[in-house]
């Protein structure tokens, strides 16, 4: 047997001898989590790809196309307790200075996920509202084309929200904002002493939604990357030390529970 086949075998293994504990603290998680205040709006970093690939002896687009499977998953778990804004950070802008073939292989995969969504019948069930945020003209024109049907097909739903960010960096969006402001002072639209906090949140790519209450980030790495800079001014973090493409159910309940035991202070 070769090293993928050994691999398989041990992850299958090590799956069916864990089961039995899986569904008992699942349960005891459930009872601990179901009658407390769930976020409103979380934010995912989906971190781990590639270095759950490499573990297998597999190539990192094989990491990809089970982290992009894998979101599906999370957001019905998401869905089902009642959270109504789930922001994933898919792809940033540095993420285009990996190789050629692995970007061509992202936008490969993207162009397919994004297909699959916007026919989903959990999409149509929860009306879900699909929103692309980043620079998206950075992208490949038939993966906006994909993007903006996706968003066209879903615009009247206001249950729920996905937001995916795409060609995205915090600092990128922050730059954009006050481009936008500056113009429109500029324009005369705009008098620079009416500039606040309000004005600003009105020209990032979240315009109208809530700030994350919480983001998660899977993988270990225990830093934002420029995710949502601006917006998880007061967010909870959580840090959770398994790659993306083998988050469970527990996780995120475990995240949840993190988060609901915290006292968020908003700095007084």
């Amino acid at each position: 047997m070769n090293k993928k086949g050994l691999n398989k075998l041990y992850y299958e293994i090590t799956d069916y001898l864990m089961k039995p504990f899986y569904w008992a603290y699942k349960k005891k998680l459930w009872r601990q989590i179901k009658n407390k205040q769930m976020p409103e709006h979380i934010g995912i970093i989906l971190d781990g790809n590639r270095r759950y690939a490499k573990e297998r002896g597999l190539p990192p687009w094989y990491g990809h196309e089970v982290g992009a499977e894998r979101v599906e998953q999370i957001l019905m778990y998401c869905f089902e307790l009642g959270i109504r804004v789930i922001t994933l950070y898919a792809f940033s802008t540095e993420n285009f200075k990996r190789s050629e073939q692995e970007v061509n292989k992202i936008m490969e995969i993207a162009k397919k996920k994004f297909k699959e969504i916007m026919d989903h019948p959990m999409i149509h069930k929860y009306k879900v509202k699909i929103k692309a945020i980043g620079r998206l003209y950075e992208l490949p024109e038939d993966l906006q084309k994909i993007i903006m049907e996706a968003e066209e097909k879903t615009k009247n739903y206001n249950k729920f929200q996905i937001n995916i960010a795409i060609s995205y960096g915090g600092r990128n969006e922050i730059v954009d904002c006050m481009k936008k402001i500056a113009q429109e002072v500029k324009d005369g639209k705009l008098k620079i002493e009416d500039v606040n906090e309000t004005t600003i949140e009105n020209y990032l790519y979240t315009k109208g939604l809530p700030d994350p209450d919480v983001i998660i980030r899977t993988s270990g790495e225990e830093r934002l990357s420029g995710f949502l800079l601006w917006q998880s001014a007061y967010s909870e973090l959580i840090f959770l030390e398994i790659y993306w493409p083998a988050i469970r159910k527990i996780d995120l309940w475990r995240a949840i529970r993190v988060f609901q035991q915290r006292h968020r202070r908003y700095g007084k």
